[in-house]
């Protein structure tokens, strides 16, 4: 995909899929192909994987590239496919970002690296090293809260400058001036991505290309269709579905993501409820809460909760 043509395609709900797990902890490649197949039907407008809610630092490098190659695979060219290929590792996120070439990915999404605090400068160093060593655009993936480290909008500019491929970011920064910031600096045509929850609405509206929602996972429908009726001019019917999802958005977030995600998937029958240690589910008190909540959004009939473990 060439760049001008990436920054049209790229656009709306990108739904960073959770890797599936069966009852041994072994990745359920099968739940994978049903999720994304789910999800396409549902409207949504590309795909990731490996991203934060796919618990990449969990999985072992050859892990990471079978769920890229299994989701490439179901994706099969409906919508835009843009897996996680960042690590802590600077050598292990230029091969799986050559990886992502090789299989025929969109794009790559790219993470700040995590628990490294690197400085600026080094960041710059490794995002360019990253770009240099692939043709396919990146899209650089900023979340300070997992990550420890903010990219500094003028870091991403000098990027955007100098790598041609960097097309665009997915900022997980409640900082909504720096948001704004990252447009003023980098161009209006740099595609920015929502990836906290109650600013996927307010960044289309200072010109963000979409959002990378943990909440599409369960609603992708739902989120799909707030970008479709955004672009397509119904500002009120966006506004009105971005209220509608607060209430889901922040019980998927009482404890760290993607647990509370995973056990609403689980609740609904369409993953094993399972994650890998050091993450687990919510507490009891939380999958209630979650329970409930679903119950509210029409996603879960009201039935007798079986605890999860």
């Amino acid at each position: 995909m060439a760049y001008r043509e990436a920054k049209e395609r790229l656009r709306g709900s990108i739904a960073p899929v959770v890797t599936p797990f069966d009852e041994e902890g072994n990745v359920d490649f099968a739940a994978l192909t049903a999720l994304i197949d789910w999800h396409i039907e549902s409207g949504t407008h590309g795909i990731s994987v490996t991203g934060t809610s796919g618990e990449p630092s969990s999985l072992t490098l050859e892990e990471r590239k079978q769920v890229m190659e299994t989701a490439k695979q179901a994706v099969a060219g409906r919508v835009p496919f843009v897996p996680g290929t960042g690590s802590t590792n600077h050598a292990e996120t230029i091969e799986l970002t050559k990886f992502a070439q090789e299989i025929g990915a969109d794009a790559a999404m790219v993470i700040v690296p995590y628990y490294n605090r690197p400085s600026q400068q080094a960041l710059y160093k490794h995002f360019k090293a990253v770009a240099e060593a692939v043709d396919i655009p990146i899209i650089v993936y900023n979340i300070p809260g997992r990550t420890a480290v903010n990219l500094e909008v003028k870091t991403l500019a000098r990027l955007a400058e100098d790598c041609p491929n960097i097309i665009g970011v997915k900022e997980s920064n409640k900082d909504f001036e720096h948001v704004n910031r990252v447009l003023w600096h980098c161009g209006r045509d740099f595609l920015l991505f929502s990836g906290i929850e109650l600013l996927c609405y307010p960044m289309l509206a200072i010109g963000g290309a979409g959002s990378i929602s943990a909440t599409a996972n369960v609603v992708p429908h739902k989120v799909a269709e707030l970008h479709d009726a955004w672009f397509a001019g119904d500002v009120k019917r966006a506004q009105d579905l971005h209220f509608e999802l607060m209430e889901l958005n922040d019980v998927l977030f009482i404890e760290t993501n993607p647990g509370p995600v995973k056990a609403a998937l689980g609740m609904m029958g369409k993953i094993t409820p399972k994650l890998r240690l050091p993450l687990d589910l919510p507490s009891e008190e939380h999958q209630q809460q979650i329970r409930r909540t679903l119950v509210k959004y029409g996603l879960l009939a009201e039935a007798a909760p079986q605890q999860m473990k």
